[in-house]
C-alpha cells in the first residue's frame, strides 16, 4: 500500500496529517507512537512550509499479511529545495497489522471529518498523557525507592562510622589494656626477683645493702633506711624528713611534695623542710610488733605513677618481713653459737698423746647439732674419748647430747669400761626419751698400759693408722642403738697401741652419703689417714685434723652433723701394735 500528498499550505499539512494519523491507526500503531508520529511529523512540515513550495509526502506500507510490518514515511521537497540540496525527510514506524486498507472517504475537508480528526488526535493525547502519568507515578516511585536506599546507604555509612570508631576505640582500649598487663606483669616479676633476693639473705646489714641497688635507677632516684635499732655506725641518728617521723609515728606510708601526690593508702605532708623541691615517699617497715624503721624514696621522674608506688609498698612490708627474719635469725644464732661453745669441751692435755677435735653442724648457720665429741679423766688416771650422735638436729637434739654428755660423766666417775658406760646411757635414754635414739663410741686410753679399749652401740667403727702407717678398721661386733626398747649389754674391745699410732673417731656425718652408702666414705677416711707421712701427725695433728676433712667434705650431698677426734700417740720406741681382741 501507498498513499500520496502533495503539501504547499497549511490545510495541505493538517489533511495529510489526518490521514496519516488514520491510516496508521488502521495499520494498528499503537496511540504513542502514532502522537509521537504525528508531532513528528507536524514539526517536520512546519519546516517544509515556512521554506516555501510543494511538498510531497509518501506513505509506504511494508510487510506480509499476518506479519509485523512497518509504516515507512518520506517527505520530499519541492523541485527548487532539491536544487538547493535539501535531502528527502524519512521516518519509519512499525505496525502489527498489514495488507490492503481502503481509500480514505470523500469530505475530509468538513467540519465533521475535522472533529473527528480532533477528537482523534485528543484520545491520542490522552492515552500519552496516561502513559506519562504512569511513567510520572513510576519515576515517583523510583524516586522515592531511591531516597529510601539513599537514606539506607546514610544510615549504613553511619553505622559503619559508628562500628569504625568502636573499632578504633577497641583498639586503643586492647593496647591499654595490653600496656597495663605489661607494666602490672612488669612490675609482679620484679617484686618476685626483688624478694627472692632479699629473702635469700639471713644478714639483715647485706638485706638493707641490697635495697637501693634493687630500686636505683628504675623506681628511685634515691634510696635512705632509717632502722631505729641498729648499732651500725651508718645509721645513727642524723635529720630525718618530717614525714619519716609521721610515718615512724603513724605506720602509714607519707608523701612530701608540694602538689598531692594521689597515691592509695598514702597520706600527703607538706613538702620537707630538709630538701622542698624534692618530692619524697616515706614508707614505714612495719612488722607485728612495731615498724622497724623508714625507708624514704625519692621518684625517679617529676612523681610515681599510682600501681608503682603500691608495688614499692609492697616491696617495703617484704623487705621488713625479710629484715626482721634475719634479726631473729641472727639473735638465735648468737644463742646457739653461746650455747654450742658451752657444749664443746676444751681438750684435756694429757702427757704422750694429743688430741685434735672438728665439729659442723648440719643445720646451715645455726652452728648446733646432736653430734657431740668428749674427753675427760677416769680417777684411775685412764683417758676416756668419746664421739657420739644424737638422732634429729636442732635445739632439742643438742639439749638431748647435754644431757647425754653430762650422764657420762658422773657415770665415768665411778670408774668402769666403755661397754659398761655405753650400756647404762643406753638404759638412761630408753627411760627418759623412750622416742629419741643416739649412737656412741667410747675409747679409753691409759697411760701405763699400751692397750686401747674400746665399745661401740650403732655407731660406725673406729679407724686406727699405726706407726708404719697401715689402717685397720676396729669394727668388733657393736651394740645395738642407745635407747632403742631392748635389753643389752654392750661389750668392750681391745687393741694393743704402739707409739706413733692415731686413733680416728667420727660420726656418720663424715663417711656417709645417700647414694653411696657408708662403706665408701669409711675407705675414703681410712685412705686419708694413711696418707700421712710418720713424722705429719707428730708435728701438727690440728693441721691433719683439717687435711682428712677436706676431701671427705668436698662434695655438696652432706645433709648431716659432722664430728672427727683424732687421738695420737707421740712417736718413739714401743711394741707393735697388736691383734684387737
Amino acid at each position: 500500500m501507498k498513499r500520496t500528498w502533495q503539501i504547499s499550505t497549511v490545510t495541505d499539512a493538517a489533511q495529510a496529517r489526518i490521514a496519516l494519523a488514520r491510516l496508521a491507526a488502521a495499520y494498528g500503531v499503537p496511540a504513542v507512537e502514532r502522537s509521537r508520529l504525528a508531532v513528528t511529523l507536524s514539526a517536520h512540515l512546519r519546516q517544509c512550509l515556512t521554506k516555501g513550495g510543494t511538498w510531497r509526502l509518501a506513505l509506504t506500507a511494508v510487510g506480509a499479511p499476518g506479519e509485523e510490518g512497518r509504516l515507512r514515511v518520506v517527505v520530499t521537497p519541492a523541485p527548487e529545495a532539491c536544487a538547493a540540496g535539501e535531502p528527502p525527510w524519512e521516518l519509519t514506524v512499525a505496525c502489527p497489522e498489514t495488507g490492503e486498507v481502503p481509500e480514505p472517504g470523500a469530505g475530509a475537508e468538513d467540519a465533521e471529518a475535522l472533529a473527528e480528526a480532533l477528537l482523534g488526535a485528543d484520545e491520542d493525547t490522552a492515552v500519552v498523557l496516561d502513559k506519562l502519568t504512569e511513567q510520572e507515578e513510576l519515576v515517583a516511585f523510583h524516586r522515592e525507592e531511591l531516597h529510601q536506599t539513599n537514606q539506607g546507604v546514610l544510615a549504613l555509612h553511619a553505622d559503619l562510622d559508628a562500628a569504625g570508631r568502636a573499632q578504633r576505640e577497641a583498639f586503643a582500649a586492647e593496647r591499654r589494656a595490653r600496656t597495663e598487663a605489661e607494666n602490672a606483669r612488669r612490675r609482679l616479676t620484679f617484686l618476685a626477683d626483688a624478694s627472692a633476693v632479699l629473702t635469700a639473705s639471713l644478714n639483715h646489714d647485706e638485706i638493707v645493702r641490697r635495697l637501693p641497688d634493687l630500686l636505683v635507677p628504675e623506681y628511685a632516684r634515691s634510696v635512705d633506711v632509717w632502722l631505729f635499732e641498729s648499732d651500725d655506725d651508718r645509721y645513727r641518728p642524723t635529720p630525718h624528713p618530717a614525714a619519716a617521723v609521721i610515718a615512724a609515728r603513724t605506720g602509714r606510708p607519707q608523701y612530701a611534695a608540694d602538689h598531692p601526690g594521689g597515691l592509695p593508702g598514702v597520706d600527703d605532708q607538706p613538702p620537707s623542710a630538709l630538701d622542698p623541691g624534692r618530692p619524697l615517699l616515706c614508707v614505714p617497715l612495719p612488722t607485728r610488733r612495731a615498724p622497724l624503721g623508714v625507708l624514704t624514696l625519692s621518684p625517679p621522674g617529676e612523681r610515681w605513677d599510682p600501681d608503682d608506688a603500691v608495688m614499692l609498698i609492697e616491696l617495703t612490708r617484704r623487705a621488713s618481713i625479710a629484715i626482721d627474719n634475719a634479726r631473729r635469725f641472727e639473735h638465735n644464732r648468737d644463742i646457739a653459737e653461746t650455747l654450742q661453745r658451752a657444749l664443746l669441751t676444751d681438750l684435756p692435755a694429757t702427757p704422750g698423746l694429743r688430741l685434735a677435735a672438728r665439729y659442723l653442724p648440719a643445720t646451715h648457720g645455726l652452728n648446733i647439732g646432736g653430734d657431740w665429741y668428749d674427753a675427760f679423766r677416769q680417777p684411775d688416771g685412764s683417758l676416756i674419748t668419746v664421739v657420739g650422735d644424737v638422732t634429729g638436729h636442732g635445739l632439742h637434739a643438742a639439749v638431748m647430747m647435754s644431757q647425754l654428755r653430762t650422764a657420762l660423766r658422773a657415770y665415768a666417775v665411778d670408774g668402769g669400761s666403755p661397754g659398761r658406760l655405753l650400756t647404762r646411757l643406753h638404759m638412761f635414754l630408753h627411760h627418759l626419751q623412750p622416742d629419741l635414739y643416739a649412737t656412741a663410741v667410747i675409747a679409753r686410753f691409759h697411760p701405763d698400759d699400751p692397750t686401747l679399749t674400746w665399745a661401740a652401740a650403732g655407731h660406725p667403727p673406729p679407724v686406727l693408722r699405726t706407726a708404719d702407717g697401715r689402717v685397720q678398721t676396729l669394727d668388733a661386733k657393736p651394740g645395738a642403738m642407745l635407747g632403742i626398747p631392748l635389753t643389752q649389754e654392750i661389750a668392750d674391745h681391745t687393741v694393743r697401741l704402739s707409739p706413733g699410732s692415731t686413733l680416728a673417731l667420727y660420726t656418720d656425718g663424715l663417711v656417709e652419703r645417700r647414694a653411696l652408702g657408708i662403706d665408701p666414705g669409711i675407705e675414703r677416711l681410712a685412705s686419708a689417714l694413711g696418707a700421712f707421712g710418720p713424722a705429719e701427725l707428730d708435728a701438727d695433728l690440728e693441721d691433719a685434723a683439717d687435711r682428712i676433712l677436706h676431701p671427705l667434705l668436698s662434695d655438696s650431698q652432706r645433709d648431716d652433723d659432722v664430728c672427727l677426734l683424732l687421738c695420737h700417740l707421740h712417736g718413739g720406741p714401743g711394741a707393735e701394735a697388736g691383734q684387737p681382741s
